[in-house]
């Protein structure tokens, strides 16, 4: 079973933020239609080639979906547009700044023709106040939101290595529209859903914010420690590999210095008795475990936390990311232009239901098919292909 077989979302979208929402309803079995410019289609596609000559982000995000190509600036392009959204259950978009205005795709004016369709729009900074107007990106938004000042180590800040603000956007653009599907089911109305990268990132920076607004001063930059939490983060064995702790709580902090680190004094050690007294002491700390670790390799240390039952890790590189014991069983064969290629089922596994997994689609891969389905001729579309139109 399939949760989403019978929905039809209609996405005009590029790079990261729409198309990982889209990508999620397709896996639980969405017909997701990505409307891709013919000179070229989605930007994401031109971000790299490290995959077979594909796309990394492009790959990630946009399996299972099928690419029409079309230009919205052409009669037949904006009148296909048209006849989409009237079939639609979901209309997703990312567009710039202003472009949903000139194509007449905004929320108010899809709702009033369609009163049944969801509408979501992701944007930069939300359709209102004084950024609506100012394009976005994920780097500037992680700036925006103060992520950057509070990573990175105390000399140098540094931005997440992933996309943190458009795959948060993403995420909640999802959880929208399922809401929004849900309660059609019950009032027979869609919804206007609009989701923003400064909102989003926003969302996930409340502790910290919370804690600058609330405590006067913003949480250090600590490098792979944690700001507020000791000792949680790397330290240095004999062998010069890092193991990574976390302890949370006093109990653990107690059975880490008697049976990890073999010194049961330092539990009650006044610099080091509560978890605020370890944070201001935090040099100290890390001088009296990295000396109880100094005639100790990893492993040896490694068997100390799994028998005292001490959350712990290595820093796995990407390389050995994948070669994780813990994908096993998670990997499954998707097909695109490129050949055969290796992805991992979605996060949420939902007892009955295998996610659809398809294929990557090539630019324009679907388009005869999507405009065959709306009664548009074969001389016709090789017409707007000549013209430009798809």
């Amino acid at each position: 079973m399939l949760p989403l077989k019978d929905i039809t979302v209609v996405s005009l979208e590029q790079a990261v933020a729409a198309p990982f929402a889209t990508r999620q309803l397709a896996d639980l079995g969405a017909r997701v239609i990505k409307i891709e410019r013919p000179d070229g289609g989605d930007f994401a596609r031109g971000y790299d080639t490290t995959v077979k000559g594909l796309s990394s982000y492009f790959v990630w995000l946009n399996r299972s979906k099928q690419s029409l190509t079309l230009d919205l600036k052409k009669a037949g392009g904006a009148d296909v547009l048209a006849r989409l959204v009237e079939r639609a259950d979901v209309f997703v978009q990312n567009l710039a700044p202003g472009a949903a205005d000139r194509l007449g795709t905004t929320p108010a004016d899809l709702c009033a023709r369609h009163p049944r369709l969801i509408v979501c729009t992701v944007s930069g900074y939300g359709s209102s106040g004084p950024y609506a107007a100012k394009k976005a990106y994920d780097l500037l938004v992680q700036s925006e939101v103060g992520l950057i000042s509070i990573t990175g180590t105390e000399a140098h800040p540094v931005k997440a290595g992933i996309s943190v603000a458009d795959i948060a956007a993403g995420m909640y653009a999802y959880a929208g529209i399922l809401t929004a599907l849900l309660a059609r089911a019950s009032t027979g109305r869609g919804a206007v859903i609009d989701v923003s990268l400064f909102d989003a990132l926003g969302e996930w920076m409340q502790p910290a914010a919370y804690y600058t607004g609330y405590g006067g001063s913003p949480p250090p930059r600590s490098g792979a420690d944690h700001a507020s939490i000791a000792p949680y983060g790397p330290f240095r064995a004999a062998d010069g590999e890092e193991v990574y702790l976390g302890v949370q709580n006093a109990r653990e902090w107690k059975n880490l210095c008697a049976e990890v680190l073999q010194r049961p004094e330092l539990a009650d050690d006044e610099r080091f008795a509560t978890n605020s007294a370890r944070v201001r002491n935090r040099d100290a700390l890390r001088d009296a475990i990295e000396s109880a670790f100094a005639g100790l390799s990893a492993a040896h240390i490694i068997d100390r936390l799994e028998s005292a039952r001490i959350a712990y890790a290595r820093m796995n590189s990407v390389e050995q990311y994948l070669a994780h014991p813990q994908l096993a069983g998670r990997r499954r064969d998707i097909g695109s232009p490129a050949g055969l290629l290796v992805a991992l089922v979605p996060p949420v596994r939902m007892s009955g239901v295998e996610p659809v997994m398809g294929d990557v689609p090539a630019l324009g891969q679907h388009t005869d098919q999507v405009l065959g389905e709306l009664g548009i001729d074969h001389d016709t579309i090789v017409r707007w292909r000549t013209e430009g139109v798809v």
